[in-house]
């Protein structure tokens, strides 16, 4: 059953990412958060396999249980549907129908960004946890996710090391987005 709760923990984590980045994809027109949106939707698609899989295995092992496997199922259920919308939201953008003028007001409005970047084999922030770096502090924005190949790590902790080839999506004042940017790719070497 431990394996199961982890695919679900995983399954409401990535939801709930889809939903910040779908958002993000649609108020900035940004179609590489979109895209990223859509890539995380097939992930679920494929662990919410894995779990209907894993759910009906147990089933079989203990038929006594079949009411409580149903309960995850359903919560499962629900959970995908979130991470559906969050694709819906983000196929708007990928249509190219994210520039409506609503929501352009909105974006005016708005102090705040979410930007995607890659570390570069020259940056400063390659090879350093965010601890030792404090992004916060030193430019105001916040990675909010970290994409290692295939894997995400959401909420990344002081601990984590950034590594050549990080996909890093960050959250902060729109002022500062330039220099996160910059540090990332290595035009910017100050930190």
């Amino acid at each position: 059953m431990n394996r199961i709760e982890s695919m679900l923990l995983e399954l409401k984590d990535t939801s709930e990412y889809m939903i910040d980045l779908a958002y993000s994809s649609l108020l900035y027109n940004n179609t590489d958060l979109a895209e990223e949106v859509e890539f995380l939707e097939r992930k679920m698609d494929d662990l919410s396999d894995d779990i209907q899989e894993a759910i009906v295995n147990l089933g079989k092992q203990q038929p006594e249980e079949i009411a409580r496997f149903s309960v995850i199922l359903r919560l499962q259920m629900a959970i995908e549907d979130i991470a559906n919308a969050a694709a819906s939201i983000a196929d708007v953008v990928l249509r190219g129908l994210g520039n409506h003028p609503v929501i352009q007001m909105s974006i005016q409005e708005s102090e705040v960004t979410i930007e995607r970047t890659v570390i570069q084999p020259g940056s400063v922030l390659r090879d350093r946890s965010l601890g030792e770096l404090r992004l916060g502090s030193h430019c105001g924005m916040y990675v909010i996710a970290i994409k290692r190949g295939d894997n995400f790590i959401y909420r990344p902790g002081r601990d984590e090391v950034l590594r050549e080839g990080d996909v890093l999506i960050a959250k902060g004042p729109d002022d500062a987005a330039d220099y996160f940017i910059g540090l990332a790719d290595g035009s910017e070497t100050d930190i």
